[in-house]
């Protein structure tokens, strides 16, 4: 390996790094604004300013490529005095408003100024003031504090894939703005805050809400997708106040959607904080003492097979466990986690979890999508597949039209019989698919519904499994759920073997067969009420309650522990964060309160028993935040049915998808905003 000598140390690096990164790997700090590893080089700020020797003049440590033999030095006069000069230039005009500064206290320019600004300036000119921009309802704009260091450029265009954000005029008159002066049309958009050095951008929703020393922070996870992105909780006494993106370059690397950043506000909204029980037609407050008895009298004179449970889309490990345990002593096998019918096969664990994982994304070398559109039911993951497209050209192809997803793709079909067609070997794409080396294939939930959700499935995995793109080292098969809870609920074995085709839940529920439904989080459910007796555990007044019969108020899940099952089968931690509000409790305390008025005591709950269950009932588990170990697949001779159908994408109403982002004032203005733009045929979300 090259060798470079920094501050007299000698260091080796590898082919192709620069001389910032190179300072990296002898752990010397160098200041900088513009430089960001995720994006491309820019070398605007100059303030990663280095001596290199026989140079007569500083060089920018972040543009220059590091090489054999250089001897850089960091800690000089010289280094310093031309970091200070860059430093002036960069002050000359910042506005002096860090007291009403919404980054003050994790501004880099403000802890840079204090290594390298003075107490004064040579300059005599009034400071330039620019127009705030309009960015939509996430970003607040003060472009008087820009330094042009144009990350957000760099971010919109390389990452995002919208092209909005640039900078219009020349010299002093250089301003970074939306062209056109509207809403960033991107699910990634508000990550510009995070990368802005400066207060340039800041949260418009979290303005003048807290200092970053007031908050409490707590290292968790998302719940809003099946990604599992890593985030932190920044809570104010008990109120949650912002939502930030954690490093993990395995999943989300440091970014998240505007939906994981700013559902939170929908944390304090529209919550349960007392039980209610519905008495001449009207819902009314009630007590734990009062509410579980006239609920365990109700199960007492209905036969367990007239009484179906639903478990929803952000319910954790734990909870689902205590859930099934509590339907197990009351004898009731009518289980279900679907929302809607799909096709599953929990044999094996390569069956429902993203098999390639999502950094593998990045080595593919053809991508298919089937029935799915990840931009809006996985965006991190969607992300990766662009940076995929953008820097290796990964040619990408879809069965199903769905619509813009920031990079270029090529559909080669909507019906099942193009599938038939590919899998017979009868397509130019079976060639390319047979002759690539790591091929993804990424089923999404709209295929799976179809009547043809089982040959599609087990046809892909054949044709696979055949070619060998099924084996130790590369893993082409992907299943792409929508909801976070998804893939441990298979694990958990919610519903049984046999209802995985037969859908007897969806059945004796459309056939009003059911006399008591008990909802545990579960908002989605399609359910036309008849005479149904409806018991709704949640945190929200959302569509579950609204039709319910008795409510039982619980913590959301920044107020409780739990454990939760990404797309790749990841098992992670999400923790509690803050507290729940009014009479709320955890899932497991109130499924206690119904085991005790049952006289079922020796079947009460235990958090620690119950993950430790939940960690023994996962399939193919290694350990918290790691995949999975692969087991090798078998191939079943099963002729399954095939009908002639298109495979149509069902569109999601992504700021709307659960319970939190629906009472979310911030989501609702997000989705108003697609929606007017949808109107003007602007749109390109």
């Amino acid at each position: 390996m090259p060798k470079i000598t920094i501050n007299g140390k000698e260091i080796e690096f590898k082919k192709g790094m620069t001389v910032l990164q190179a300072c990296e790997l002898a752990e010397v700090e160098i200041p900088r604004f513009c430089y960001h590893e995720k994006l491309s080089i820019a070398g605007n700020c100059r303030m990663c300013l280095v001596e290199l020797e026989k140079s007569p003049k500083p060089i920018a440590s972040c543009a220059m490529p590091a090489t054999e033999g250089m001897n850089i030095k960091t800690n000089t006069d010289f280094v310093e005095k031309a970091r200070k000069g860059v430093m002036e230039f960069l002050l000359a005009n910042h506005p002096l408003d860090c007291p009403v500064c919404d980054q003050g206290g994790e501004c880099d320019l403000q802890d840079q100024s204090m290594y390298y600004g003075v107490d004064k300036s040579r300059f005599v000119e009034n400071k330039r003031q620019v127009k705030e921009k309009y960015m939509g309802p996430l970003i607040k704009t003060q472009m008087t504090r820009c330094i042009h260091c144009t990350r957000c450029v760099r971010f919109a265009t390389e990452v995002a894939g919208v092209p909005e954000i640039g900078a219009i005029g020349r010299g002093e008159n250089m301003e970074i703005t939306t062209y056109l002066e509207k809403a960033m049309e991107s699910e990634l958009s508000a990550n510009v805050i995070d990368l802005c050095p400066v207060g340039a951008l800041t949260s418009k929703p979290y303005a003048f809400e807290a200092r970053p020393w007031e908050l409490k922070k707590t290292e968790s996870i998302d719940v809003m997708d099946a990604v599992g992105s890593n985030i932190r909780v920044d809570t104010y006494n008990w109120e949650v106040k912002r939502i930030l993106p954690r490093l993990n370059n395995d999943i989300n690397e440091e970014w998240v959607s505007d939906k994981t950043r700013y559902s939170c506000d929908g944390l304090l909204k529209q919550r349960l904080d007392v039980p209610y029980v519905k008495r001449n037609n009207k819902l009314q407050k009630s007590t734990w003492d009062e509410v579980i008895p006239i609920l365990v009298e109700k199960i007492k004179t209905i036969n367990p097979n007239e009484i179906g449970g639903h478990i929803g889309d952000m319910i954790n490990l734990e909870n689902a466990l205590g859930f099934k345990k509590l339907f197990s002593a009351l004898k009731i096998k009518n289980l279900e986690f679907r929302e809607r019918k799909f096709y599953i096969n929990s044999a094996e664990k390569s069956n429902y979890i993203f098999n390639s994982s999502i950094k593998g994304i990045e080595e593919a070398d053809l991508i298919l999508l089937v029935g799915t559109n990840p931009r809006h039911e996985a965006t991190m993951l969607n992300a990766r597949i662009r940076k995929a497209f953008a820097q290796k050209k990964t040619p990408i192809f879809s069965i199903g039209n769905p619509g813009d997803l920031t990079y270029d793709y090529t559909i080669i079909g909507d019906k099942t019989d193009d599938i038939k067609k590919i899998l017979n070997n009868e397509t130019d794409f079976s060639k390319k698919l047979s002759s690539s080396k790591k091929p993804i294939i990424i089923i999404g939930e709209s295929a799976l519904e179809i009547d043809s959700g089982k040959y599609i499935f087990e046809g892909f995995k054949n044709f696979l499994k055949k070619n060998n793109f099924i084996n130790k080292d590369w893993n082409a098969f992907n299943f792409l759920p929508q909801n976070a809870s998804t893939v441990g609920l298979i694990d958990l074995n919610i519903v049984s073997k046999d209802d995985e085709e037969n859908h007897t839940f969806f059945e004796k529920l459309n056939n009003n067969q059911f006399k008591l439904l008990y909802l545990l989080g579960s908002d989605n459910l399609d359910i036309k009420k008849n005479n149904e007796f409806i018991v709704y555990q949640g945190s929200h007044g959302d569509r579950g309650a609204e039709i319910a019969d008795i409510i039982l108020p619980s913590a959301a899940f920044t107020e409780q522990n739990g454990l939760y099952e990404n797309l790749e089968g990841r098992v992670q931690e999400c923790k509690k964060a803050s507290y729940t509000i009014g009479e709320a409790l955890e899932d497991w305390k109130i499924f206690n309160l119904i085991l005790k008025a049952l006289g079922k005591n020796q079947n009460f709950l235990n958090f620690s028993s119950l993950r430790k269950e939940v960690l023994n009932s996962i399939s193919n588990f290694t350990e918290l935040n790691e995949l999975p170990f692969f087991k090798e697949s078998i191939i079943k001779n099963t002729s399954p049915k095939f009908l002639s159908e298109t495979v149509s994408i069902k569109e999601l109403d992504y700021f709307f998808t659960n319970a939190i982002s629906r009472a979310s004032k911030t989501m609702s203005e997000c989705r108003q905003i697609r929606h007017n733009s949808k109107k003007t045929g602007t749109d390109n979300l």
